[in-house]
């Protein structure tokens, strides 16, 4: 009875043999269905011959306790499974170079230009976004101004008002000194209380000049 490891790895070849003929016929197609038809049915095989690769693998590290083999022999079966595993990949590199090869006579001129178009219309969309963040920032930045300018004159206006009740408060206190000096001694209460109800009543004014701020 033959050996079922030998038997399987027959077949992968045979299947590897039948994958490089399909590869070298793509050349002879043109572009159309026949040509995808052709490229799919050629990746649907390499699949299936990376999966019997796969089955070659568990089945060569389960034969030593079914099947007793010589180092030298496991090592020649690991080397002959390994060079199939390269040649599935160059046969896969292979067909997608093929595929990229005829991929603008596959697609064709029609699809190409929907291609362009559709590329030009995702860049038009993305400077529109874009204008319009910075339409946006422009906004908010001149908001944020305004609010500055307001705050700036509402201060300029404290200043002022500050200012002008000084000044009104250095006059009425020249008066109380004069008023003092003519009145000296016995009139001293009264310059006194006066003194007061004017400190007060200027108090009175700052404090409505900030109220209504």
């Amino acid at each position: 009875m033959a050996d079922p490891w030998v038997r399987e790895y027959n077949e992968a070849t045979k299947l590897s043999d039948d994958i490089s003929s399909m590869i070298s016929a793509m050349s002879s197609y043109s572009s159309g269905p026949e040509a995808q038809r052709h490229a799919s049915a050629t990746r649907r095989k390499i699949t299936i011959l990376g999966t019997r690769l796969d089955s070659l693998q568990s089945l060569l590290t389960k034969l030593p306790a079914r099947q007793p083999l010589t180092e030298k022999e496991m090592n020649r079966r690991k080397d002959m499974l390994a060079n199939l595993r390269t040649k599935v990949t160059q046969m896969g590199s292979a067909l997608n170079m093929s595929n990229f090869a005829n991929r603008d006579s596959l697609l064709g001129p029609d699809t190409k230009a929907a291609d362009a178009m559709s590329r030009t219309t995702e860049q038009d969309e993305g400077l529109e976004k874009l204008e319009e963040t910075v339409i946006s920032t422009k906004h908010i930045a001149l908001a944020v101004n305004e609010e500055l300018d307001l705050h700036t004159r509402l201060i300029d206006d404290l200043d002022h008002h500050v200012d002008v009740t000084d000044s009104r408060l250095k006059r009425v206190q020249k008066h109380l000194a004069i008023l003092n000096k003519r009145t000296k001694g016995g009139c001293s209460c009264l310059g006194l209380l006066l003194s007061v109800v004017g400190i007060v009543m200027l108090l009175v004014a700052i404090w409505m000049i900030i109220k209504y701020l």
